[in-house]
């Protein structure tokens, strides 16, 4: 048989936002395009389908609405701050700057071009512990999620696939680069629903493969040395994200850096219909709830709280002496603040119907927390805590949280409402009060109350482990997303878009996001590989 072999301009990579957006751009001025992608048809969109597609974005007419004064040389000041950027992330630099200064006008203004719209509320996330984050806030969430923005970029694809020139490809795994006389001029691959190999030619190819830590393997054997490492964790990223076509590149001459930076989670906990082996779906940890140790006691000596400092969290959450943690609620906690990253259980959002949306906010999401009783076994609910605790031992095979500590844990914590709030001298209620200071957050976050408080009932456990998600760093890129070698020339006839390139130059982000820069970076970075390509 005849191996099936692929001729165009651009060869793509990965069906990602970033893949995509890229094909729509090249199609766009007349390219003829391959796109290859390791999934199911049906799931073309990559992470990006999964996500909950909230965005960082920078003066905006909605943040100005809100009476938010922000700015480019703001947000890149909070940006290189906080990601602990130095000098020497000459190209994570770059792309950070360009980033902010061109977020506004490639990102949000082309996206309501597009017929894309944001939720009208702009959210305060990653503020950092000493207000080293997010200055203001900047988080734009995409009314449908990023489901809908996903759909809406196929939706592209298609129209700008005039004259055919467009091949689709699912279920296609590459396995190698070719070059003809020192560039980079196609690859041989897999067509996996069949076994056959494959083989494509183009005059250029662009990396969009996603990220290095869709596995515990490639994870773990990233992870920054001397940083706390749980035993266990959960997948939230790509199974597809493997790293496999990253490693080729330094033997080319490219090189990859921050492999070790990744935007992991604290808060995750096995999904209920889990797509792969080890899938997790992350919680967005309720402000309200205690964080406790696998003991039962609360997390200290400063409490773990959401919203402020992702990677922080983390890091404290794998230092632990055990995989796991827990967050101790009740109901009326839960139906005001409980919610999960991601488009399969924002349901409100992302099917766009405003008015349940707007009830479930006012009255409190009891839909979701019944559905989490019923479908996970590690959501606890129980009419008293010694009932909870014994639930608790059960779920681990332990007998390592004691009903009396539990007792005494939240004794101690509802022993601050005894005085006035003004007077309350404990770190998460300050924090809780600091947040509620801003309308939206105020929405979705408890007046800080007694655990024990009357018709508060009943008290809810969540199991917490450590999930992964997206990677940082990746191949190192210079503004036209050209991936560059060792010694920061470009590789002739090769690019790299999206989280493979670490968002953009290896790294934008260095150690922290600001949140909500990775769905834009991917814009952003196959907006420049596009324009390179098609100049």
């Amino acid at each position: 048989m005849r191996q099936p072999h692929y001729d165009s301009d651009v060869l793509i990579i990965g069906g990602g936002l970033a893949g995509i957006v890229t094909a729509i751009e090249c199609l766009n001025a007349g390219k003829c395009v391959t796109l290859v992608d390791r999934d199911t048809p049906e799931r073309l969109g990559g992470l990006a389908r999964w996500a909950f597609g909230g965005m960082a974005l920078v003066d905006t007419p909605l943040q100005r609405r809100m009476k938010l004064r922000d700015s480019p040389e703001r947000a890149l000041a909070d940006w290189l701050r906080f990601g602990e950027l130095g000098e020497q992330d000459v190209y994570p630099r770059q792309w950070a700057s360009y980033y902010v200064e061109h977020c506004r006008a490639q990102v949000y203004d082309w996206l309501l071009a597009q017929g894309l719209r944001f939720m009208p509320a702009v959210n305060w996330v990653e503020r950092g512990m000493q207000g080293d984050g997010n200055s203001v806030p900047r988080y734009h969430i995409v009314w449908g999620t990023s489901l809908r923005l996903t759909t809406r970029m196929i939706e592209l694809l298609h129209a700008a696939n005039v004259g055919h020139r467009l091949t689709l490809l699912s279920q296609h795994r590459v396995d190698q680069l070719q070059t003809t006389a020192g560039r980079v001029s196609g690859a041989i691959g897999v067509d996996e629903s069949t076994g056959h190999d494959v083989q494509f030619q183009a005059d250029l190819v662009v990396l969009a493969m996603g990220g290095i830590n869709g596995g515990h393997v490639e994870t773990r054997a990233n992870w920054v040395p001397g940083r706390p490492l749980p035993a266990s964790m959960l997948n939230g990223a790509h199974p597809f994200a493997d790293g496999k076509l990253h490693r080729l590149v330094p033997g080319m001459g490219g090189q990859i850096t921050h492999a070790g930076e990744m935007w992991n989670y604290a808060a995750g906990i096995p999904h209920p219909q889990p797509h792969f082996e080890g899938h997790g779906v992350s919680a967005i940890p309720c402000k309200s709830a205690l964080w406790l140790d696998h003991t039962g006691r609360r997390i200290g000596p400063e409490p773990l709280v959401t919203g402020f400092d992702t990677h922080l969290l983390c890091q404290r959450v794998a230092a632990l002496e055990k995989p796991y943690t827990w967050q101790l609620l009740n109901w009326r906690i839960a139906a005001k603040e409980l919610a999960f990253s991601g488009a399969e259980h924002n349901q409100r959002i992302r099917d766009r119907q405003f008015l349940m949306f707007l009830k479930e906010t006012l009255l409190g999401n009891h839909r979701l927390v019944r559905q989490m009783a019923a479908d996970s076994p590690h959501f606890l609910v129980d009419d008293t805590l010694a009932g909870l605790a014994a639930k608790m031992n059960a779920l681990t095979g332990t007998s390592a949280v004691q009903p009396e500590v539990l007792q005494r844990t939240v004794d101690d914590f509802d022993a601050n409402f005894e005085r006035a709030l003004s007077v309350v001298n404990d770190d998460q209620i300050r924090r809780i009060e600091h947040a509620r200071h801003w309308p939206p957050d105020r929405l979705r976050t408890c007046k800080p109350a007694p655990l024990q408080a009357s018709g508060a009932g009943p008290f809810i456990a969540m199991q917490l482990q450590l999930i992964t998600r997206k990677s940082l760093g990746g191949l190192q890129t210079d503004l036209q997303s050209r991936v560059l070698d060792a010694q920061g020339q470009p590789m002739p006839g090769l690019y790299c878009v999206g989280e493979a390139a670490g968002f953009g130059g290896g790294g934008a982000s260095g150690k922290r996001s600001l949140e909500g820069s990775f769905l834009p970076g991917c814009i952003l970075t196959a907006k420049a590989a596009a324009r390179s390509i098609c100049a």
